[in-house]
């Protein structure tokens, strides 16, 4: 939940303009950071890696304990999917209850089964298990699919940093709970929501690839897939941000693209997204044009 000191900064904030950062690799090359000056920059899982947003969202498990033990959410707003703050005296009762049920040896033993951050002060935490089991099909580099039984399972826990955290669950932001919406969209709905953007800019929200493998410039490192998996389905991003749109009509949206000549599968008009009259295509020369704020 949030404290009172984020129901007052909730209710002053008053962004006009924020740029919504997706993953896909038609931004690459475009440097993030001329975007300081104009609006607010939200962004979505790894892109701390490489470059700090004013915040981020991520609804993931791997990658949102990583974004939490890397600090990030002790630097700036982080907004996670069931994010859950447990007072620290639960933590015997539902951690080891819960390895024990998954497999406690393969827990104990497995490398990265078992991933947290220091302790230090703490006095909550959350908490996120799972176990995968069956029968695998795996994309070797040569693009061989071979079968594999597995049998895994995985345990993320951070404690929470009481001085400086800055994490929220969307539970809290979404109405009337969280969506289950990936984290692109999910980014748009904190714009909307939560910074009262009246002008949401979309770059690197690719939504298909242009070739027959998975267009993602983080593709092949942790918590993401391998380059040689083919593209992520598009049809949940494409009628989530669809839907925001409508849930949002006084807020105007902007898909940035690489070319607005070109009508591949990423720079082309989205079909489903015909006769949205709050929603434009520039490229990033509109970016240029923009006055600072």
């Amino acid at each position: 939940m949030m404290n009172d000191e984020d129901i007052k900064e909730y209710h002053n904030l008053g962004v006009k303009r924020v740029f919504c950062i997706g993953n896909g690799e038609s931004r690459l090359g475009f440097d993030l950071e001329r975007l300081r000056p104009l609006g607010k920059i939200m962004g979505c899982n790894a892109l701390y890696r490489d470059f700090m947003p004013d915040a981020l969202t991520g609804v993931d498990h791997g990658i949102m304990h990583e974004i939490y033990h890397k600090g990030v959410a002790c630097k700036i707003p982080c907004f996670f999917r069931d994010w859950t703050k447990v007072p620290a005296f639960h933590f015997k009762m539902m951690v080891e209850g819960a390895i024990s049920k998954m497999d406690l040896e393969l827990v104990r033993n497995e490398k990265g089964v078992f991933t947290e951050n220091e302790r230090g002060q703490a006095q909550e935490f959350v908490f996120h298990g799972s176990k995968l089991e069956g029968l695998a099909h795996i994309i070797k580099k040569n693009k061989e699919v071979i079968e594999k039984k597995i049998s895994t399972g995985q345990v993320k826990l951070s404690w929470i940093h009481p001085k400086n955290d800055k994490s929220h669950n969307l539970n809290d932001i979404m109405i009337p709970k969280d969506l289950g919406w990936a984290a692109g969209p999910s980014s748009g709905y904190v714009a909307c929501e939560y910074y009262k953007a009246t002008e949401v800019f979309m770059i690197g929200h690719d939504l298909q690839s242009t070739t027959s493998t998975i267009n993602n410039i983080y593709k092949g490192s942790k918590h993401y897939l391998a380059p040689e998996n083919g593209p992520t389905p598009h049809d949940n991003w494409v009628n989530q941000w669809l839907s925001l749109m409508k849930r949002f009509p006084s807020t105007t949206f902007y898909k940035v693209n690489r070319n607005l000549n070109l009508k591949d599968n990423v720079n082309m008009h989205v079909p489903e997204w015909e006769g949205q009259k709050n929603l434009f295509y520039v490229d990033y020369s509109s970016i240029d044009n923009l006055e600072s704020i």
